[in-house]
């Protein structure tokens, strides 16, 4: 039986929430609905009051494809919702900072996509999964992604072709780089001379920058180099990269002021580079890193690049084995950006060495807030909070925050 319902607020991924808790995906706070309930959900709600912030989504495959969740919201209310999600985080654990204005992304300014790819009879699909599906949708007018990765799929469907098996899905990991786009594809046929004959030609007819396959790099036509501040680095095959150029530039912005005039600086968790290499142009920095492909890949940037201060690096599972608090004593100022988890024991030993400023970047908003109380705790300042949204039109949010400590 259809009911209805008036939705008060929107969950973590997305959905609209009326009480109950009954879930209703693609609807937005004030919302009166209507649809049949099955453990729990609205599957197909009908929208009897649409909100006053609810938008034509623009993108033609919003109904089908799960890359996006809130097209359907207007870009004030997704602004406000994303920094209202890391403002009740804090609020949580008693904090209540100073907010700056948020900053988002462009559209068609993703730089990296992991997409999905499948075999059939007639071809290959390239795209990503329906919400809630196994079912991959096709792409082209995303309005999402960088028009130079749009612009390749059918290439990456010619890919797929050759090296999809019948019942297997390829996942496509693919970067734009100056040089081309970079594609390391996983989950696909074993290597044998054919196959890797064929995917060398591939590379060489669809002007891929590189391709690796099943983790094995098949060829490199030009180095796929990213920019770091002055620095062009190579990273790795699937390495970690900001999302995209105008979110990578917000975040810089917000840790070079943070940082200040320090003149020696520790970068934890600091990928290949993205942080630590524009900062040497004014300090000397100690980066650390868990993969060696990706620490190698920043000091080959460093070496090449001139102008640049010290800049060492260091190996090492900052999780398993965080810096201890007396080793962060000798640094001016610190950034971390950890992965989803956060980083509770690398940020226990940063409370503790009493080091004078923070740059805390953070994709997580619940462990970003964990971790933010622990440095309150111990007697830091948190001065204030910038969230910026990479991630245009999903639920995820990212922000950067500045600790000091007198």
């Amino acid at each position: 039986m259809s009911e209805t319902h008036v939705i008060d607020r929107l969950g973590h991924l997305g959905d609209g929430i009326a009480p109950g808790p009954v879930f209703a995906p693609r609807c937005l706070p004030g919302e009166v609905v209507t649809g049949e309930i099955e453990e729990g959900r609205i599957t197909a709600p009908r929208i009897v009051t649409p909100s006053a912030d609810r938008v034509k989504a623009p993108c033609p495959h919003y109904n089908a494809c799960g890359g996006c969740a809130l097209l359907h919201a207007s870009d004030p209310f997704v602004a406000d919702w994303k920094v209202d999600v890391v403002r009740t985080a804090l609020a949580a654990h008693g904090l209540s900072p100073e907010f700056r204005p948020i900053v988002t992304s462009p559209p068609r300014s993703r730089r990296r996509a992991v997409l999905s790819a499948r075999r059939g009879k007639k071809g290959a699909i390239v795209g990503f999964h329906g919400r809630r599906s196994d079912t991959i949708t096709e792409i082209s007018q995303c309005h999402l992604l960088h028009p130079d990765i749009l612009a390749a799929l059918p290439n990456l469907a010619a890919l797929a072709m050759l090296g999809a098996s019948r019942k297997g899905e390829l996942s496509i990991n693919v970067v734009h780089s100056v040089a081309g786009l970079d594609v390391s594809v996983t989950d696909g046929k074993p290597l044998d001379r054919e196959l890797e004959t064929d995917l060398a030609l591939a590379l060489n007819k669809f002007g891929f920058a590189r391709l690796t396959w099943n983790g094995e790099i098949i060829a490199t036509e030009t180095p796929p180099e990213q920019t770091f501040g002055v620095a062009a680095v190579v990273p790795p095959p699937g390495a970690f990269l900001q999302a995209t150029r105008e979110g990578e530039a917000a975040l810089l912005d917000a840790v070079r002021e943070i940082v200040g005039k320090a003149s020696s600086v520790i970068d934890l968790f600091a990928g290949c580079g993205t942080f630590a290499l524009p900062l040497a142009q004014s300090a000397e920095v100690h980066a650390v890193e868990g993969l060696a492909a990706m620490t190698d890949a920043l000091t080959l940037g460093w070496r090449r690049t001139q102008g640049l201060r010290r800049v060492t690096t260091e190996t090492r599972d900052l999780f398993r084995n965080p810096m201890m608090a007396d080793d962060l004593a000798r640094f001016d100022a610190a950034v971390i950006d950890p992965p989803r988890a956060g980083a509770e024991a690398q940020v226990a030993a940063l409370a503790a060495s009493g080091i004078k400023c923070i740059a805390m970047v953070s994709c997580n908003a619940q462990t970003f807030a964990r971790d933010a109380k622990t440095l309150v705790d111990a007697g830091y300042e948190l001065n204030w909070v910038q969230v910026v949204d990479q991630f245009r039109w999903s639920t995820h949010t990212e922000q950067v925050a500045s600790f000091s400590r007198g």
